[in-house]
């Protein structure tokens, strides 16, 4: 079966591959371990299907719960043109309300990316997705990482709002900040442990990517394929974790 998780190499594929690598390898476990080619996947705040419509190519079964009716069609618009309408679903719904929209303990995997630094309680989004699934089921959350913006603003001599991060409980740098709430890699898994799940693994997102020179990655040849290995690696690699803008825990009940 082809491959359609992984993306051609380009400056948008940096900031994802590491994620959909870990993803695809731990559902082509759960697929080895069910006997079934087909898998029920949640995608929580899914949005317009960055991840779901793949997920569907590779024949999964994904329903998306989004808030956004806008991010609900254009899912619906680039699912068909994907030709995988039949496999992919969007209801909207949140974190908070989950259950009046999907089935409690009904999913082989729950992807919950980009949304615990939105919700108003992250340790009851993680409790509420974890219920979502079945016995032997894979969580896949991706949040903002604190260092990663601290190391941003710093970089780009704003000092002031990279101390504020540090020193703020949300790692928020000021009023301006649009995200309302970034972890460290403890406190992810600690929410994850915490509801009751063995985290598998931890990668760093974002680690090199969101920090090279586009020009340098464009015009140099092979570095965007050498800038993608040198991630792929770093995100292993625990050191690296605090400088991340994103982190990944990936875990099973």
């Amino acid at each position: 079966m082809s491959d359609p998780m992984r993306p051609p190499v380009s400056r948008a594929a940096l900031r994802t591959a590491v994620v959909w690598e870990v993803l695809q390898d731990a559902l082509d476990r759960r697929v080895k371990a069910t006997g079934r080619e087909s898998l029920d996947v949640l995608d929580t705040g899914g949005g317009s299907g960055n991840f779901a419509v793949p997920l569907a190519r590779l024949g999964h079964l994904v329903t998306v719960v989004d808030p956004s009716p806008n991010a609900l069609f254009a899912l619906e618009r680039r699912a068909a043109e994907a030709g995988v309408a039949d496999r992919v679903r969007g209801v909207q719904g949140d974190a908070h309300g989950l259950f009046d929209v999907v089935e409690r303990g009904g999913y082989d995997a729950v992807l919950c990316h980009g949304v615990l630094e939105y919700v108003d309680d992250p340790a009851e989004g993680v409790l509420n997705a974890v219920a979502a699934l079945r016995p032997e089921g894979v969580l896949s959350l991706l949040a903002a990482g604190l260092g990663g913006a601290v190391l941003a603003r710093a970089l780009a001599g704003h000092f002031k709002e990279a101390r504020q991060a540090l020193g703020d409980p949300d790692g928020r740098w000021g009023e301006g900040d649009p995200v309302p709430r970034r972890f460290t890699a403890e406190q992810l898994t600690a929410l994850v442990e915490g509801a009751g799940l063995r985290v598998g693994a931890v990668h760093g997102v974002r680690v090199f990517a969101d920090l090279v020179p586009g020009v340098l990655v464009d015009t140099e040849p092979g570095a965007l394929d050498a800038l993608l290995e040198l991630e792929s690696t770093a995100a292993e690699l625990p050191a690296f974790h605090s400088v991340a803008t994103q982190l990944h825990v990936l875990a099973n009940l």
